[in-house]
């Protein structure tokens, strides 16, 4: 097809002023014009919009095109978070007829989006019912469309610039279409959320710390997220999925982000759970992990054992130690995960990754020839069964580092939930191997930072010294923390590390006694007394 004027062409009416000015500036060409013309009538989204999509123009070329236009300065809505006691200045009625947007308060002054900033009669109104200075800043039409969208919504947060971004670069609501899958993908990694929820009933949802947020878009049917599974899963994973109702996955996403994928059935649908793992393993000190646990992963034999609830971090930890390893020691390693979610790059040590259902059928199974593959360091994802402990250990008693993870209480309550795995008649031999074998139980925590940016971690260290090694052989694990929980090298309660942020103002004192194991003395390390 002949590419024509921008005035020629066929939908060429009000709605192209925007288009047909683009080209007069030679910000895009007929051609571009043309198509994204097209795509608009296959689609219910601006023209603005979809020449962004298109990658015909860019957002920050469209703002200054407009800046220069209207003689104000531009605004970004993808990358400003927008207060919700700013939202409250204006009302909802008043931002949708006008096409405004308060966007910052400082001092006197509120900085305005607007669509047509040279509306002079809507400032000077603001500024005497408000008694504030409007300054008048330009954005986009359908940057605004997709912000006043979301007033409507139960934002208890105010609006935050990704989720405009997300909006604007989508179909209506009206077409009742929810977005792509990669799409989500790419949404999950731009907000910084750790999880991705889908399920039926509600829109797409993310947790940002420990907060739960629901995109502005339509709710999910079961059909949209089993279309959902069957889009990342391959034919051979989905029956297995079918038989046994629940599946766990680790996917890299277009060289972007890695992530682990949770399917399982609720009520007779599908739902699924998308972690967003780093893009590069972190040092110790990005995750507030205290320097002495190098010390531990560079042991030539033993056993490291990290604890806590689901969602606390422990594979991150279990991937950080193992790094130090990796890039320490000249030795081989041999993991089995379910699934893979860090991939280690062979450093000095060879490093063989093992995912459980892909590589072998089950942890029982690789663990059954796991000492004729050579291992100097065994990785074992998680510790669910008798034959697992008992393999742990006897590796761990016989030259092998071996690194595993639990959920557990805190650091002793580990060692109690392995004696307890065995028959009564086994106790006794077990708790011997174990204060052979045991090198560190390291239990965390994610606790919420007081200002609501973020999660702290927050643990607790038990290492086997003699005296710690006797209280586990004689079965007296419960005086670990009645006779040492004052003070030793050996033994730090979680209260101490949350006692820590509280005095240094990083928690509050409520989130603290959430996650405290002992009320009385976290009180005291706080001087709260009840």
């Amino acid at each position: 097809m002949t590419a024509q004027p921008a005035n020629q062409l066929k939908s060429g009416s009000k709605k192209n002023l925007l288009g047909e000015a683009l080209v007069n500036h030679d910000l895009i060409n007929y051609d571009q014009l043309e198509k994204a013309l097209v795509r608009r009538s296959q689609v219910d989204m601006p023209l603005g919009s979809i020449l962004i999509e298109m990658g015909f123009i860019t957002v920050d070329k469209m703002l200054s095109f407009m800046s220069k236009k209207f003689g104000v300065p531009p605004i970004n809505l993808f990358k400003v978070d927008i207060k919700p006691e700013v939202l409250r200045l204006i009302p909802q009625e008043k931002m949708k007829k006008f096409r405004i947007l308060p966007v910052a308060l400082e001092g006197n002054t509120l900085s305005l989006a607007m669509v047509t900033p040279q509306d002079f009669m809507t400032i000077s109104d603001l500024e005497f019912t408000m008694g504030k200075k409007i300054k008048p800043m330009v954005v986009p039409y359908f940057m605004m469309e997709a912000a006043l969208s979301l007033l409507s919504e139960n934002y208890e947060g105010g609006i935050s610039g990704a989720d405009i971004e997300n909006l604007s670069m989508h179909e209506s609501k009206d077409s009742q279409q929810p977005p792509e899958i990669e799409r989500l993908f790419t949404y999950l990694i731009k907000s910084g959320g750790s999880d991705m929820l889908l399920t039926a009933g509600v829109p797409p949802s993310i947790k940002i710390g420990s907060i739960l947020k629901r995109l502005a878009t339509v709710s999910l049917t079961p059909a949209n997220i089993e279309a959902y599974a069957k889009n990342i899963l391959s034919s051979e994973e989905w029956e297995i999925f079918n038989r046994n109702n629940e599946l766990e996955t680790g996917i890299t996403f277009r060289n972007q982000a890695r992530f682990r994928i949770t399917f399982y059935r609720q009520r007779n649908s599908v739902s699924i759970a998308v972690r967003h793992l780093p893009d590069k393993i972190p040092l110790l000190k990005e995750l507030n992990l205290p320097d002495w646990l190098e010390n531990f992963a560079l042991s030539p034999q033993g056993l490291i054992l990290i604890s806590g609830p689901a969602g606390s971090g422990k594979s991150t930890t279990l991937s950080v130690i193992l790094d130090i390893i990796n890039s320490n020691r000249r030795c081989n390693i041999i993991s089995l995960e379910e699934p893979i979610e860090f991939l280690h790059k062979h450093k000095k040590s060879n490093v063989n990754q093992r995912e459980v259902g892909k590589d072998t059928e089950t942890f029982e199974e690789g663990l059954r020839g796991i000492f004729r593959q050579a291992p100097d360091v065994i990785v074992i994802g998680e510790m669910r069964d008798k034959i697992t402990f008992e393999t742990a250990i006897k590796a761990a008693r016989t030259g092998h580092l071996v690194l595993s993870t639990m959920n557990a209480f805190d650091a002793t309550a580990v060692i109690q939930t392995i004696i307890n795995m065995f028959p009564v008649e086994q106790q006794d031999l077990i708790r011997l191997m174990l204060a052979d074998s045991l090198l560190l139980s390291f239990a965390q925590r994610l606790v919420k930072k007081i200002d609501g940016t973020g999660m702290l971690l927050a643990f607790e260290k038990l290492a086997t010294s003699h005296r710690v090694r006797n209280f586990i052989r004689e079965n007296r694990i419960h005086h670990i923390r009645s006779q040492m929980e004052t003070g030793a090298d050996e033994f730090i309660p979680m209260d101490v590390g949350l006692a820590k942020y509280v005095n240094n103002r990083k928690i509050s004192f409520e989130e603290g006694l959430l996650h405290s194991t002992n009320q009385v003395y976290y009180r005291d390390l706080t001087n709260q007394p009840e």
